[in-house]
C-alpha cells in the first residue's frame, strides 16, 4: 500500500523534476517507509516523471519503487497483488528471471510477457502507472472495484495522475475551481460519483479502467465490469454453499500475505465477525482486533464485538469515541479525502486506524459484503416498488404521501425512507433516495445549484431487479463512497486495509447465485449466514442490520451545537449555494427538535468545512 503520482508532458510544458517530489510530499501519510523518483525523456519530445511513497508490506528489503525492468520499463504501484507468487511461478516457468521477492516486479514482468491484458490475471487491489520506453506508452490502471484511487488531470500537452487530489494541486496550472455540476451531484448523493470531483480540472479514473497514452494521445478503456452489471448468464447448480465457503476462505487467505503484523477491524456484525473467524481458523493464533464504540450505549457495538472476540480468542482492543475527538478529527479527515466527509462513520475509522497502527500495519475489514450479497434493507423492499406505484398514483404520492412523510418524527425514519423511495418512478432517483438523500424537488427548494442528469454506469433495465440494484451499489455507492472512505481514513493513519468480500472470484461466483441465496424473504446475505452458522454465535447471525450509526443527532443539539452554529452562521462560505433562508430554516428545524435533519445538516456542515479548507473559486 503506497502513494503514487506522476505525469507525462511535452518538454515545452516545462515541468521541473522537483514537481514529482512536491506531489508525493503532500501525501507523506500514504508511505512513511520510503520514497523514490524516476524521470525519463522520450524520443518523441515528451518527458515522464514518477513519484512513489512506500508503506512497506511485502519484501521489505527489495520492494523499493519506482521499480525498473532490465529494458527500462518502469512502474509506480499502490496496492497488493495477492496471487503474485503463483504468477511468479508461471512466469519463471516461461523463462523470466526475477530480482526481488516483491509483488511489484510481477507488474513489470507480467506486462513484458503478456501485454496489457496481464491486468486480468491480477488478484488484488491496485493502482499503478507503467512506462514502456521502447514503445513509448504510458499505462495508468485501476483495480476492478476501485479499492485503490487514481485521480487525473489532463490538458493539452499533459497527463498527470495521483493517489490523491492534493498531489495534482501541486502541478503548475491546476486551478482550484469548483465544478458546479459535481456540486449538484453532491447535494443529490452526499458524495460526488465518478468521474467528477468537486475540482473542475480533476477527475477520477473509474474502477476497472485503464488509461493508455501513446503518440501524444490518451484513451480510457474499461477492462472489467462487475458481474452484476449484466444479466445473469447462468446460475449455480446444486448446493452452492461448499463452493461459496471455499471461495470466501480463499479470499481471506489471499489477504493474509504480508511480511508485517496483520489484524482486523471487528464491529461485531456478521461481515467482520465472519472474516475474523476465518482468519483465526486459517492462522491458528489469536487475531489482533480493534473495535470502536460510544458512550451512548444504544449506538455502541462494543458488546457485540466483545462477544465475538471472546469466543474466537482474539487479542481485542476496544476504543471509545467522544464528541471532542469527532470535532478534532474533522479537519484531518477533510484533508485526507480532499472532499467533504460524506458520512460521520469516516471519523471512527480514522480514529480506529490511528489506534491500530500502533501495533499493526495491515487490517482486514468486512466492506463489500452488502454490495455483492444484498445486505441492505433496500434490496428486500425495492422489489415492491412496482406494486406500491400501482396502488399509489404518482400525483397522490407527491401531494399526499410526501408531505405526511416530512411531518413524521425521526423515530419513523425507516418508514419515511422506504415510502419516499418506493414512490420514486425514476430508477436512478430511487437509488439515491434509498440512502436518505434529498429528492430532486427537495434539492431545488434548498439550493441554487442545479441537479445535473446522472447516468448509472452500465445500467441495464433488462437486468434482474435485484442485480440492477447491486450493479448500482457496485459501480457508484461502493467505489465513490465506501471504498474512498476506507482508503483515505486508513491511509491517513498509514495503515493498509484489505477487503476479502471484494475478491473478484468470490464476487463472480456470488453473481451466479439464484436470488434466493442472496436475499431470502426479507433476509439479506442468506448464504453468508449459512456459512457463519458453523463459526459464530447465533445472536450475531440473527442480529438485525443496524449500520454503523453514531449519535450525531444528539451531538448536534448538544455538545456540537456551538461548533455547528458558528460554521453555518451568517459568515458561512457556502451561503451562496443555498436559497435565501433555506439553510437557516433547516438548521432551526433540526436544533429545535421539530425535525431530524442530521444527514442534511451533516452534509451542509462538511461542505462548509471543505470550502473553508480549499477555497474553490466559483
Amino acid at each position: 500500500m503506497c502513494g503514487i503520482a506522476g505525469w507525462i508532458a511535452r518538454r515545452d510544458i516545462g515541468l521541473a523534476d522537483s514537481t514529482a517530489q512536491a506531489m508525493i510530499d503532500v501525501m507523506r501519510h500514504r508511505g512513511p517507509d520510503g520514497d523514490g523518483l524516476y524521470h525519463a525523456d522520450a524520443r518523441s519530445g515528451w518527458r515522464v516523471g514518477f513519484g512513489h511513497l512506500r508503506l512497506a508490506i511485502i519484501d521489505l528489503a527489495g520492494g523499493a519503487q519506482p521499480m525498473l525492468a532490465e529494458d527500462g520499463t518502469s512502474v509506480t504501484f499502490n496496492g497488493e497483488i495477492y496471487n503474485y507468487r503463483e504468477l511468479k511461478q508461471e512466469l519463471q516457468a516461461a523463462g523470466v528471471t526475477f530480482r526481488t521477492n516483491s509483488d511489484t516486479e510481477i507488474l513489470l514482468e507480467g506486462y513484458r510477457h503478456w501485454g496489457d491484458r496481464f491486468v486480468e490475471r491480477l488478484a488484488g487491489m491496485f493502482a499503478f502507472a507503467l512506462w514502456d520506453p521502447i514503445r513509448e506508452r504510458l499505462l495508468v490502471v485501476r483495480d476492478r472495484f476501485g479499492k485503490k484511487p487514481v485521480f487525473l488531470h489532463r490538458r493539452d500537452g499533459l497527463v498527470a495522475f495521483a493517489s490523491e487530489i492534493k498531489a495534482l494541486l501541486e502541478l503548475p496550472g491546476v486551478e482550484r475551481r469548483l465544478d458546479h455540476e459535481a456540486l449538484g451531484l453532491y447535494f443529490a448523493f452526499r458524495y460526488v460519483p465518478g468521474p467528477r470531483t468537486l475540482f473542475r480540472d480533476i477527475v477520477k479514473l473509474g474502477p476497472g479502467q485503464m488509461l493508455v497514452w501513446e503518440g501524444g494521445r490518451d484513451t480510457v478503456t474499461t477492462w472489467y465490469k462487475p458481474p452484476d452489471t449484466v444479466p445473469a448468464q447462468g446460475t449455480a447448480r446444486g448446493d452452492p454453499l461448499p463452493e461459496f465457503e471455499r471461495l470466501l476462505d480463499q479470499a481471506v487467505t489471499r489477504r493474509l500475505v504480508a511480511d508485517v503484523p496483520l489484524g482486523a477491524f471487528l464491529s461485531g456484525g456478521l461481515d467482520s465477525s465472519t472474516v475474523v473467524a476465518l482468519m483465526a481458523r486459517r492462522t491458528g493464533r489469536p487475531v489482533s482486533t480493534y473495535s470502536i464504540g460510544f458512550a451512548e450505549a444504544r449506538y455502541s457495538e462494543l458488546p457485540h464485538a466483545n462477544l465475538v472476540a471472546r469466543q474466537l480468542g482474539c487479542d481485542h482492543h476496544p476504543v471509545l469515541f467522544s464528541t471532542g475527538e469527532l470535532i478534532d478529527g474533522l479537519v484531518d479527515a477533510t484533508r485526507y479525502r480532499d472532499a467533504p466527509v460524506s458520512e460521520p462513520a469516516d471519523l471512527p475509522i480514522l480514529l480506529l486506524s490511528r489506534m491500530a497502527v500502533t501495533t499493526l500495519k495491515v487490517v482486514l475489514t468486512g466492506e463489500g459484503s452488502d454490495e455483492i450479497l444484498a445486505g441492505y434493507p433496500k434490496h428486500a423492499y425495492d422489489r415492491y416498488a412496482s406494486l406500491y406505484q400501482a396502488i399509489v398514483p404518482g400525483g397522490a404520492h407527491d401531494l399526499i404521501v410526501e408531505p405526511v412523510l416530512r411531518a413524521l418524527p425521526y423515530g419513523f425514519r425507516r418508514i419515511k425512507t422506504a415510502a419516499a423511495s418506493l414512490g420514486e418512478r425514476d430508477f436512478t432517483e430511487r437509488m439515491i433516495r434509498w440512502f436518505g438523500a434529498l429528492s430532486a424537488k427537495e434539492q431545488a427548494e434548498l439550493s441554487t445549484v442545479a441537479r445535473p442528469r446522472y447516468d448509472i454506469p452500465y445500467d441495464d433495465p433488462a437486468n434482474g431487479a435485484l442485480r440492477r440494484i447491486l450493479a448500482f451499489d457496485q459501480t457508484v455507492w461502493l467505489p465513490d463512497n465506501l471504498l474512498e472512505r476506507g482508503d483515505r481514513m486508513t491511509m491517513g493513519a498509514s495503515l493498509e486495509s484489505r477487503m476479502p468480500f471484494l475478491d473478484h472470484d468470490l464476487a463472480a461466483f456470488a453473481s451466479t447465485l439464484p436470488d434466493s441465496w442472496r436475499l431470502h424473504g426479507l433476509t439479506g446475505k442468506w448464504i453468508l449466514r449459512r456459512v457463519a452458522e458453523k463459526i459464530l454465535p447465533r445472536s450475531i447471525i440473527e442480529r438485525p442490520k443496524s449500520g454503523f450509526r453514531m449519535p450525531v443527532n444528539e451531538w448536534f443539539r448538544n455538545e456540537m451545537r456551538p461548533f455547528l452554529t458558528d460554521m453555518l452562521g451568517p459568515g458561512a462560505a457556502t451561503r451562496p449555494f443555498y436559497r435565501p433562508g433555506r439553510l437557516d430554516a433547516a438548521l432551526d428545524e433540526h436544533l429545535s427538535g421539530r425535525q431530524n435533519h442530521e444527514k442534511l445538516v451533516w452534509q451542509m456542515l462538511m461542505l462548509e468545512l471543505f470550502q473553508r479548507e480549499y477555497r474553490l473559486a466559483a
